[in-house]
């Protein structure tokens, strides 16, 4: 029986799919968390002030095997009145993904662009969680440009790279 052009459209529809780069999470988890309360029972006295937040945010990755990569975000959120300590939060929140039909030099990329962006919301909720329990405010992380995050990290990698051949 010959194909009709029906057939041919959905075999070709289908080894596209099969040929398509893809990225899937197969776990998430939390790696560190810290919270510090330096102040202990002055704290509540010293937030009548409004206390200086500073966030800083970095990813990584690493292969675990073929395919398999563990990506993270470290996030550090500190909370300052008077140049005195308020709260220190630190988390580092992990993800283990998968990619296929990726190219090799599309894989730096797409894990520290796509796998923060899919970790990002959990990791921001439990630091705005973690610090509502420590008996603060909630600190809700703006959301991030993970591509100029990557931009800026390369930027400095590749600068690092020719000093270093100099």
């Amino acid at each position: 029986m010959a194909e009709t052009p029906t057939d041919l459209a959905g075999a070709a529809e289908s080894v596209a799919t099969q040929l398509a780069p893809q990225l899937g999470i197969e776990s998430q988890y939390i790696k560190d968390l810290s919270f510090e309360n330096p102040l202990g029972p002055n704290a509540a006295a010293a937030l009548r002030k409004q206390p200086q937040v500073e966030v800083e945010l970095s990813t990584a990755a690493r292969e675990l095997s073929e395919g398999r990569y563990e990506v993270t975000i470290m996030v550090r959120g500190q909370a300052k009145v008077d140049n005195s300590a308020v709260f220190i939060a630190e988390l580092t929140y992990g993800g283990v993904f998968s990619l296929q039909n990726v190219p090799s030099n599309a894989i730096k990329p797409v894990l520290l662009i796509e796998g923060p962006r899919m970790l990002f919301p959990f990791a921001r909720n439990i630091v705005a969680e973690v610090t509502r329990d420590g008996g603060f405010p909630p600190l809700l992380i703006n959301p991030i440009d993970f591509v100029q995050l990557y931009r800026e990290q390369h930027m400095k990698d590749a600068v690092g790279d020719i000093l270093g051949d100099l």
